[in-house]
């Protein structure tokens, strides 16, 4: 059984993965259309994706209660009740993008925690209210985007993602750099901000489309009978979703938000992290696709009472990343030269960058296996001792820890001292939600059915 769950794993992950990867090439295409462009640019962006990553993947985690919901209704044959729980969660995302906007156009409780050169504040000001208008579409796409994976139907929406990739490539060059002069003057962190949100309503668009015309969907017709927004079933969402939400938040903030600490270090140590930041992101598409495979296999496992079947998935996820991301950490150190040349060409940048992969590639194990371990109890629908360990780990461990080393310590490490706490708050990570999985894979043996 293991062996035939690891297949189906991987069969499902690896479109996850190619489309977690095209979306996280736009971040890239921007880190090096302005690693080139200018410093100041690079580091708005740095401070303010950063931003706009936590706030927007806080409320995706909350909209990935449909993920679990709709797993164990298909695992249980209830069918009927798939479409309902999507069009409950459509509501939820658009509930949800009022404060997100908000968030991103009045950002000043955020920069309040640090200290950001005029130059560099003023262009992430700009750059944070122009990606405010995208939310919404940000929000609906992930919620289809749930929707599919939980249903095993990736495909689609790995085509969708790497054409947005493509689109933004090209318009992101075109604004940024002016296009040699014939598209007007070059907009820096700007062009960068409006073409993110342009590729995410045409994104959203091709999404919708897709779930509404789609054959393998049919039989649930998701967008038929449209419900009014109904309390009892975005309830059950928010009490499956908000603590999944905080976990993104937590584990987002701990990383992302170090920028804002950073910052006063300046643009040089700023730049240096985004491209470390970087290259940790794109690593975990590794865990992260599998993951999402991983509990989409449970869910339905789990809906149908079937606790071999669930249990074989876990041991599969488990192995399968735990062995790949290891891997992976062994080639980043390797490749740290050329990875960093590429992202920029102030050699004091690339210095920075390179002092810190050391940390990401050793981390790449402990990463894995605690983001498996979550992503199979949000399978079983227990998330709330997850985000307890979250919260103790990355920001008590990761953030705060991190903040004593860099600033605080008999010798203090600056940028360095926030990523080897990072290391550490991942191992912490990776011990505590692995026992809540074993006691958790206990508890349900195979005669209980509770």
């Amino acid at each position: 059984m293991l062996a035939r769950q690891s297949r189906a794993i991987v069969s499902h992950a690896w479109p996850i993965l190619i489309a977690q990867l095209a979306s996280m090439g736009m971040m890239v295409i921007d880190t090096v259309l302005l690693g080139h462009h200018g410093t100041v640019d690079l580091a708005a962006v740095a401070v303010g994706g950063g931003i706009y990553i936590a706030v927007v993947f806080a409320l995706v985690g909350i909209l990935q209660a449909v993920a679990p919901t709709v797993a164990h209704h298909v695992g249980a044959g209830r069918d009927g009740e798939v479409a309902g729980a999507l069009q409950q969660t459509v509501w939820l995302a658009l509930a949800l993008s009022l404060p997100g906007m908000l968030l991103l156009w009045f950002p000043d409780p955020i920069l309040a925690l640090s200290t950001i050169e005029p130059a560099v504040e003023e262009k992430l000001r700009a750059y944070l209210r122009i990606l405010a208008c995208g939310m919404p579409a940000a929000l609906l796409y992930r919620t289809f985007y749930s929707f599919c994976n939980a249903l095993r139907q990736p495909r689609p929406m790995m085509l969708i993602s790497l054409g947005n990739t493509l689109l933004h490539g090209g318009l992101a060059w075109t604004l940024v750099t002016g296009g040699f002069g014939v598209f007007g003057e070059p907009l820096g962190a700007i062009g960068c901000g409006i073409s993110n949100m342009l590729v995410n309503w045409f994104g959203c668009g091709l999404a919708a489309l897709w779930v509404a015309r789609s054959p393998g969907l049919a039989r649930f017709r998701p967008f038929a009978d449209w419900q009014a927004p109904r309390w009892t079933t975005m309830r059950e969402l928010l009490r499956l979703g908000l603590p999944m939400g905080f976990s993104n938040f937590v584990e987002i903030t701990s990383f992302t938000l170090i920028a804002l600490f950073v910052a006063q270090l300046g643009a040089t140590a700023v730049a240096g992290h985004r491209i470390v930041a970087n290259l940790a992101a794109l690593c975990y598409m590794l865990p992260l696709a599998l993951a999402i495979a991983t509990l989409a296999q449970v869910g339905q496992a789990a809906g149908a009472r079937d606790w071999p079947r669930a249990r074989a998935s876990i041991g599969a996820g488990l192995l399968l990343a735990g062995g790949l991301s290891t891997a992976l950490g062994v080639l980043l150190w390797l490749a740290a030269g050329p990875l960093v040349v590429a992202y920029s060409s102030d050699p004091a940048v690339r210095a920075v960058a390179l002092a810190l992969i050391g940390y990401i590639a050793l981390y790449q194990f402990f990463d894995a296996v605690q983001t498996i371990a979550a992503y199979a109890l949000r399978g079983y629908k227990v998330t709330f001792a997850p985000m307890l360990v979250h919260t103790a780990a990355f920001w008590g461990v990761g953030l705060f820890g991190g903040w004593w080393l860099a600033f605080k310590g008999s010798q203090p490490m600056g940028v360095e001292g926030f990523w080897l706490a990072s290391l550490a708050s991942l191992v912490v990570a990776a011990l505590l939600i692995g026992g809540i999985l074993w006691r958790t894979l206990r508890a349900r043996g195979d005669g209980d059915t509770a």
